[in-house]
């Protein structure tokens, strides 16, 4: 059965920290490749498309099996151009040159090279199974907690960022503290009216929980080298 779900996987030729850091290494594969093989071993996904501005990338792109329909405009691959321009220009792309509509949309962002496929698929059913959510974010627990987070202020003293929840919440213990999640980016699935709406997300969130020691994020070279070392244990 055919549902139009389809993954997006942006991959700009820039990169400030990593120079080309998607075509970077780790584990005998590009990271690019690596999140393009997840969409491709994931069953809940029907097409995986690659959205770039880059000629080598979207080789590197079909000979791993994703679609590349188009090549991004330039001044959607700048710096400081966030997600939803992005994903708007790519469904735009394929209802106007297709007149395909997707009915689900899964963002994997090649910055995690460790992602199992069935943790798409569960991202997918949950959100086709809550008709109310608005999108799916892969959230961990935090290595630091936010309750230990503090602001400088033009003072120059610490402010606690929690301090209306806790008057002195940094100087609670660990078991005291309460639960909370951050956004990982590993897995993002959202519904494409979500996306006309001018959001990546919506104002109804699905947790997809994940455990921290799952989760791989490449954004330094720093991180790319640490990324090396467990890849090639867990894989």
């Amino acid at each position: 059965m055919i549902n139009n779900v389809i993954a997006i996987i942006p991959a700009r030729g820039g990169s400030v920290g990593i120079p080309r850091k998607n075509l970077a290494e780790i584990a005998g594969r590009s990271l690019l490749v690596h999140s393009i093989e997840h969409a491709l071993e994931a069953m809940e996904i029907d097409r995986v498309i690659v959205s770039t501005d880059d000629a080598e990338i979207a080789e590197v792109a079909r000979n791993a099996g994703a679609e590349v329909p188009f090549i991004r405009p330039v001044h959607l691959a700048e710096n400081h151009v966030l997600d939803l321009p992005v994903f708007e220009h790519a469904l735009q792309f394929m209802q106007q040159s297709e007149h395909f509509e997707a009915s689900l949309v899964v963002h994997l962002r090649p910055t995690a090279p460790y992602r199992k496929p069935e943790w798409i698929d569960e991202a997918v059913k949950l959100l086709k199974s809550n008709p109310d959510a608005s999108s799916v974010r892969s959230v961990s627990e935090p290595r630091e907690h936010p309750y230990r987070v503090f602001r400088i202020g033009d003072n120059g003293f610490l402010s606690a960022l929690m301090k209306d929840e806790h008057p002195e919440p940094y100087l609670l213990r660990r078991q005291d503290l309460p639960i909370m999640y951050h956004y990982n980016c590993v897995i993002d699935v959202t519904r494409p009216g979500t996306i006309w709406a001018g959001s990546m997300t919506g104002a109804n969130i699905l947790p997809y929980v994940m455990d921290p020691a799952d989760v791989i994020d490449v954004d330094t070279p720093r991180d790319l080298e640490i990324a090396k070392i467990v890849m090639e244990k867990l894989t």
